[in-house]
């Protein structure tokens, strides 16, 4: 086995190939280059072959010459991918590395397989569950799978003269940008900046789809001509994801977002891909005062798969500042509950 980092575009497609997660593509590392981050692929090498991709970010801590370093979704934690981690980590002064692996969860001990690993329990980023629709049966299978009001708000969708499709013109883009504020300051959640979304839509808006290569794409959909609810879609190797989404206040009843998922789901039949992945959910019976249960039961209501990953664990490179840094992140938080 040979762990080297890889500095240069030769093995691209073989990195996508492999690559699990589109947080792990070549081309997500390109944008998010563009951001201003520190992006560092180490490749995982058997018998000259690459066998396993990791791209970790690097994120500088104000102030100090030190970082954090974050790999999400990611292969299942091994021997080999935890040298790699520790190259990194040593390599580019982090603490800790934060790990997000896209490896499910197995009820049969993985806390203690990975603490063997080196790994300690942590806070998540990003949340460990998810919903993912196989796509493999009918359209009429898929309808039937679903909850009895998310099709009824479908044919409502329809009834009311919505209708939803691909539209990657500049316009569209601007339009998904407005709304995307409001919609963020209309829920007060958190969200990426405009210079953000500019900068990966700029990387990643691709009208000819290449085989393994990272692409997004805008499904909006229209309500007596104007644009009231856009999706940016991702479309990495056999999955199509949902991974942003923004719509307008007003004409909220004419339930545009369940004729969207429908088409996305159509699209991705039409595209021969085999599942869709919804980015995130609440975990099992969720508090309905969670500011994000309504967005879970409206993809529960498409009949999707949930699936738990193993969460959020840290490779620690130097423990005094892990714990200064933990007890830092504390008080931060306590005073962000008191506002």
């Amino acid at each position: 086995m040979v762990i080297r980092e890889i500095t240069t575009s030769e093995w691209e497609s073989d990195w996508n190939r492999l690559a699990l997660h589109p947080l792990q593509s070549f081309e997500w590392g390109e944008f998010r280059k563009q951001t201003g981050v520190v992006v560092v692929r180490v490749g995982i090498f058997q018998n000259q072959k690459l066998v396993e991709p990791v791209q970790i970010t690097i994120h500088r801590i104000p102030h100090t010459p030190f970082t954090i370093g974050y790999f999400p979704k990611g292969f299942e934690p091994s021997e080999s991918q935890m040298q790699a981690i520790k190259m990194v980590a040593r390599k580019y002064k982090c603490i800790f590395v934060k790990v997000e692996s896209k490896c499910e969860k197995n009820e049969t001990g993985n806390d203690d397989w990975l603490k063997r690993l080196g790994l300690v329990k942590a806070k998540s980023l990003f949340t460990p569950y998810n919903f993912v629709l196989d796509l493999t049966p009918s359209e009429e299978e898929l309808e039937r799978q679903m909850k009895q009001k998310t099709r009824y708000n479908i044919r409502l969708a329809e009834k009311k003269g919505v209708t939803a499709g691909i539209d990657n013109s500049d316009k569209a883009f601007e339009e998904y940008l407005r709304l995307m504020e409001e919609t963020t300051t209309r829920q007060k959640f958190y969200a990426h900046n405009t210079k953000y979304h500019r900068a990966m839509w700029k990387v990643l808006k691709n009208s000819e789809t290449t085989k393994n290569k990272l692409t997004a794409q805008l499904m909006t959909a229209k309500y007596e001509g104007k644009i009231v609810t856009t999706w940016i879609l991702f479309r990495h190797n056999d999955t199509l994801y949902y991974p942003y989404g923004a719509s307008s206040r007003e004409n909220r009843q004419v339930m545009a977002n369940n004729l969207v998922m429908w088409e996305t789901i159509k699209l991705a039949k039409k595209w021969n891909m085999r599942y869709l992945d919804m980015w995130g959910a609440l975990g099992p019976d969720p508090a309905k005062n969670d500011p994000w249960y309504g967005f879970h039961k409206f993809k529960e209501g498409y009949g999707a798969r949930h699936v738990q990953y193993l969460g959020s664990y840290d490779y620690v490179e130097k423990k005094f500042l892990y714990l200064l840094y933990l007890m830092a992140d504390k008080v931060r938080s306590a005073i962000l509950r008191m506002h």
